[in-house]
């Protein structure tokens, strides 16, 4: 059996679902909402490369190195997807990566519950001693965002691999272990409660 296996998470405000070509089309509305692609320190598919992008997912998840999702919102209208990557089913670790949402969703509780389910899923679940976070050091937006999980700084890789763009990119890496699971959890129910109440 892979490690991990595809699953669905559920939440109030977002669903996990296991990623689909069925879902290329609402994906390709997604990433035009905020032309997402035109971020030169991400790499979001435009809408001709969303087929390719998908592929090369699945591909990736058939290798057993990755474990795909479409994100939906509450409405169950897919909003971004996002992954398990760079698994080591030996160590039980994975990264959450490759992570976009439409603009519409972002800062929103969307991001902080799909973060508290597939942290939870990992740590409680598939039994992982750390969990990473990786994103280039001029992503400001996405640096923060992995610092307000609780996530902390292991380091940075110096031209460690390309932007869309084919500047060099510095990587930083984040990562949560397992013994600050519970503290993590714990800080994101409370954030996901206040965003909650925000939204009402």
């Amino acid at each position: 059996m892979p490690w991990p296996e595809p699953v669905t998470l559920q939440g109030r405000h977002a669903t996990l679902l296991p990623l689909s070509h069925d879902h290329h089309d609402a994906l390709v509305e997604a990433a035009s909402d905020g032309n997402l692609w035109e971020l030169w320190y991400t790499s979001v598919p435009t809408a001709e490369g969303m087929r390719a992008e998908i592929d090369r997912r699945l591909d990736l998840q058939a290798r057993g190195s990755m474990l795909p999702f479409t994100v939906l919102d509450a409405a169950g209208v897919p909003v971004g997807m996002t992954t398990y990557m760079h698994i080591d089913a030996v160590h039980r670790r994975v990264e959450i990566g490759s992570t976009w949402y439409a603009r519409r969703v972002q800062r929103t509780g969307v991001n902080t519950e799909c973060k508290l389910m597939l942290l939870r899923h990992a740590f409680e679940t598939l039994d992982c001693i750390a969990v990473e976070f990786r994103t280039s050091f001029f992503n400001q937006p996405s640096r923060r965002a992995i610092e307000r999980l609780g996530a902390k700084l292991d380091g940075i890789l110096r031209s460690h691999q390309r932007h869309s763009d084919g500047t060099l990119r510095d990587t930083c890496v984040y990562s949560i272990i397992a013994s600050e699971w519970p503290a993590v959890q714990s800080h994101l129910r409370v954030k996901l409660a206040h965003r909650g109440m925000d939204e009402m």
